[in-house]
């Protein structure tokens, strides 16, 4: 089912008023297993695949129901792909980027440095091109993806001592997931890949010198303030990382029509719920930080012009010897190009002003 057609015309509501509900007590009972590629602890980016079974089981009158299980129960680490492909589980809710080392591919469909923001990202994925040029690349995987949730635009980290300059970066360990791992080390960095349930003790135990998850409410939550003091901003990498919901092909392709149509709804509303809990619970987390001692430093424009140059020339390499990349990342530059024309005027202009004012 495309997308956007789904979206204009159902929604929750839509699915119940067209008479979902009834047939559902013709449905065949089933059970899937749902792995997680984070702590059970964080609340807002584990919990879009609780608010994903929730809604499943209501509309479904409890006929089809889904286990959440988080990071390392059923599956280990970043091993989500691999247990979809071989069947080992149903479905996963994960950051496509993760699986990175697979293909550079995977992380178009969740975020690359000086990518699209979230709204962008959404635009793409629904309207633009995005959904089913990634669906056509997951399909080499046995997986059909549906949006899991989007963070907003990320911080930069934690660092034990602040980056005034590119030269500061040179050698420094610095936990980071995707893409951004491949810029920072061009950059002169040593990226790390470490799940989110090890990072505080990498930190703690100085095996990194550095480490970013998401922004104020998660990383207060993981501590990371008590280990390193410095936080950093903006996260160039994750200006809008969507996740996704993923599922093995074969199991998704023996749902009704009904039960399908209930995995469109429940991932579109896990996927608002998540951002909005992120949008909502971040600015007080972030005042108790900077409370308790946090120091905020901007990333010096040396290192972020450096950046991106380095991001736009990795992205021009790739497009020359993957045809997989090439072919979705031309896509999403055009609309990104374009998305950004038009966000400098209206929103640009209305959120400069606005962060100026006396509130």
């Amino acid at each position: 089912m495309e997308r956007r057609s789904f979206v204009r015309s159902a929604g929750l509501a839509g699915v119940l008023a067209a008479g979902v509900a009834p047939a559902v007590h013709a449905q065949a009972a089933i059970r899937w297993r749902l792995t997680s590629a984070f702590p059970k602890a964080l609340d807002t980016i584990y919990g879009a695949a609780d608010t994903f079974a929730k809604s499943i089981n209501d509309m479904s009158g409890g006929k089809f129901q889904i286990s959440v299980h988080p990071s390392g129960e059923l599956v280990p680490g970043f091993n989500q792909v691999d247990a979809l492909q071989n069947g080992t589980v149903e479905m996963a809710h994960t950051a496509p980027y993760y699986y990175f080392g697979k293909d550079p591919t995977f992380a178009l469909g969740c975020a690359i440095p000086f990518g699209l923001n979230s709204r962008q990202m959404s635009a793409w994925m629904v309207e633009g091109n995005g959904l089913k040029l990634m669906r056509e690349f997951y399909a080499n995987y046995n997986i059909i993806n549906f949006a899991g949730g989007n963070t907003g635009a990320q911080m930069g980290g934690w660092w034990r001592k602040e980056i005034k300059s590119l030269a500061d970066i040179k050698g420094l360990k610095f936990r980071t997931g995707g893409f951004s791992g491949v810029i920072f080390n061009r950059l002169g960095g040593v990226a790390q890949s470490i799940p989110g349930g090890e990072i505080y003790q990498a930190l703690e135990k100085g095996t990194i010198d550095a480490a970013e998850w998401v922004g104020p409410y998660d990383d207060e939550k993981l501590g990371f303030n008590k280990v390193a003091p410095f936080y950093g901003y903006p996260g160039f990498w994750e200006g809008g990382p969507q996740l996704d919901f993923y599922i093995n092909t074969k199991a998704y392709n023996a749902l009704s029509p009904e039960y399908k149509a209930m995995i469109e709804a429940a991932s579109m509303e896990a996927a608002v719920t998540m951002q909005a809990r992120y949008d909502a619970r971040n600015p007080a987390a972030l005042k108790k930080l900077v409370a308790g001692g946090t120091k905020l430093f901007r990333f010096p424009k040396d290192m972020l012009d450096a950046a991106f140059k380095e991001s736009m020339a990795t992205y021009a390499e790739l497009s020359g010897k993957n045809p997989a990349w090439k072919k979705i990342y031309d896509d999403y530059a055009v609309f990104r190009r374009d998305s950004n024309l038009w966000f400098r005027f209206a929103e640009a202009g209305f959120d400069d002003f606005m962060q100026q004012q006396k509130l």
